[in-house]
């Protein structure tokens, strides 16, 4: 259990972190911070109260700034606008980035020592302003992606065989987006590979479905986006860290020459412990993986480029 874990941003992937995190007992505090006044006060009261009913004594706070996460040991950090009508991908990023710039300044001012868990969108690059912003090493500054992208992975590939989604193994890297790259050649269920219980059309048309996961449910929600899977995706990434399970799951990561990339935030297998990133594990990928998992990089590197055009 951790001491303190901050959740920036009240929405609803924001809350629902919340409130996953105090009912796993990760933290003796959370503490949610939005810049909507009363927003964060009046959600964390009411889950709060919910703690007598769901059996948990984590203490949950609300609050409009950073001081009352002084010392936190993580940040979740979910801050930032959806995409609107009319906005290119470029006024999107470079309004997410500011944003996120300005909460990471604010975590190395108040909790120097803690751990960033980036949710924002467009996830890689936000890595990258946060990991810029607030001066942390690698190993302090994470992303969310691979764990949600695989798990809607593995939830399509369940359905398609009818079996438990508990015996579908599988990883998705990359990119958060529609360069991502599902890992067919490292997909078992039982450790049977999974090319030979479905054909390779309907793999196909599994890998693009996943590739597509978020947009299929704003097309049905039409005024939001998911935000159940993706909290549940960010509170592994916790609960790995808070626990020092040393899970390999896949994260957003600042590479370092892993994978041949350089410079770049992208979704890999990583080790996560106490001190967060504890290794990258540079698997061996086929020809084919190898090069939609440099395109994917070469995608990010590009956004990335954006931000740093100002």
């Amino acid at each position: 259990m951790l001491g303190t874990v901050a959740v920036v941003g009240a929405g609803h992937v924001g809350a629902t972190a919340a409130q996953r995190i105090a009912e796993k007992n990760l933290a003796r505090t959370v503490v949610m911070i939005d810049v909507v006044e009363g927003v964060p006060q009046g959600k964390g009261l009411d889950q709060w109260q919910s703690g007598p009913i769901e059996g948990f004594d984590t203490r949950i706070v609300g609050s409009n700034g950073y001081d009352e996460a002084a010392g936190a040991d993580l940040f979740v950090v979910t801050a930032g606008i959806a995409r609107k009508p009319g906005m290119s991908r470029d006024d999107l990023v470079k309004t997410n980035a500011g944003i996120v710039r300005s909460v990471a300044q604010e975590i190395a001012r108040v909790a120097p020592k803690s751990i960033i868990v980036v949710v924002s969108n467009p996830l890689d690059v936000m890595c990258y302003v946060a990991k810029q912003a607030s001066g942390f090493p690698r190993e302090r500054v994470l992303g969310m992606a691979g764990v949600l992208d695989t798990a809607r992975y593995r939830t399509f590939l369940a359905e398609a065989m009818d079996v438990s989604v508990e015996d579908i193994q599988a990883m998705v890297l990359g990119g958060h987006g529609d360069t991502m790259v599902p890992l067919v050649s490292y997909t078992t269920v039982s450790g049977i590979p999974v090319s030979q219980l479905l054909p390779a059309d309907k793999l196909a048309a599994i890998v693009e479905r996943t590739r597509n996961g978020g947009a299929e449910i704003v097309a049905f929600l039409k005024t939001g986006s998911a935000y159940y899977a993706p909290s549940a995706a960010a509170i592994q990434m916790v609960e790995a860290i808070a626990l020092d399970k040393r899970r390999i799951l896949p994260c957003s990561a600042w590479l370092q020459g892993e994978f041949g990339l350089q410079d770049v935030f992208c979704g890999v297998p990583c080790k996560l412990g106490r001190k967060g990133l504890e290794r990258i594990i540079d698997i061996k990928l086929t020809e084919a993986e190898r090069a939609e998992l440099v395109k994917s990089a070469e995608a990010v590197r590009s956004t990335q480029a954006v931000v740093d055009a100002g």
